[in-house]
């Protein structure tokens, strides 16, 4: 009974400490900044890549026109 407790114990500081050690290095504007950041960079992707050989073929008939 006390090794299992122990053991959830630990565990739940480990969950806990990630987070601390996150915060700790980047900041709570550093974790929203990195985010947004994926929000942004996976909508891109997404939309970019969804008419990425239009996007292209657009491109090179405007210089060769």
């Amino acid at each position: 009974m006390e090794n299992n407790k122990m053991v959830k114990e630990s565990e739940e500081e480990k969950k806990s400490s990630k987070w601390k050690s996150l915060v700790k290095k980047f900041g709570i504007g550093g974790i929203i900044f990195f985010t947004v950041k994926g929000i942004i960079t996976s909508t891109l992707i997404y939309f970019l890549g969804k008419n990425f050989w239009t996007v292209i073929s657009n491109y090179f008939t405007a210089i060769f026109d």
